[in-house]
């Protein structure tokens, strides 16, 4: 079983990486989907229920069900799937995790401008993006404040996603081919 987490502030790219990878014939599972799914739950914004499900349960809590989710899958003999992209990893806690459970994890950073981070933002209209600046920067600063910064800092691969698509895309094709 081949699992890579991929990291990036909001924006930058991560969902395109999923979807090369889904091309690839990886299954995608993302971090962010256990927030939004627990925000519905509880009737509250993402941005607090991300913080707030953390204290409740600890820095692992999204990892823990993350890693439930892909062992599930793995077990499943309808899944032929042995690949697996996570989606939105944002702390170090969550890093150990992945590592404790999957041997061999890589991390793929994406980073690309604040700038030309918000204004896919403002063409995406996520429910959970920020369409104004000083929201944005806040949004940041909360990454942040979960350790995204190292994350980003000890990922095996950084792709910078400022250019073509096309060239984006082939830069991700190209690394999740050779990690197959």
């Amino acid at each position: 079983m081949k699992v890579i987490g991929v990291t990036g502030m909001p924006g930058s790219g991560k969902g395109i990486v999923a979807g090369v990878a889904r091309n690839l014939g990886f299954e995608i599972i993302r971090m962010g989907d256990v927030i939004r799914e627990e925000a519905r739950k509880r009737n509250t914004n993402i941005g607090e229920t991300a913080v707030q499900i953390r204290k409740e349960h600890g820095d692992f809590v999204v990892a823990e069900r993350c890693i439930q989710k892909i062992k599930d899958l793995s077990s499943d003999p309808g899944n032929s799937s042995h690949h697996f992209i996570i989606e939105g990893i944002r702390s170090p806690f969550e890093v150990e995790m992945f590592q404790e459970n999957f041997p061999g994890f890589k991390i793929l950073s994406v980073y690309s401008s604040p700038e030309t981070r918000f204004k896919r933002l403002l063409n995406r209209k996520r429910i959970d993006d920020s369409l104004d600046k000083p929201k944005f920067e806040s949004r940041d600063k909360r990454e942040l404040k979960f350790g995204i910064g190292e994350v980003i800092a000890q990922a095996d691969f950084m792709v910078v996603n400022e250019g073509s698509m096309k060239r984006f895309k082939n830069i991700i094709r190209s690394i999740l081919t050779n990690e197959m």
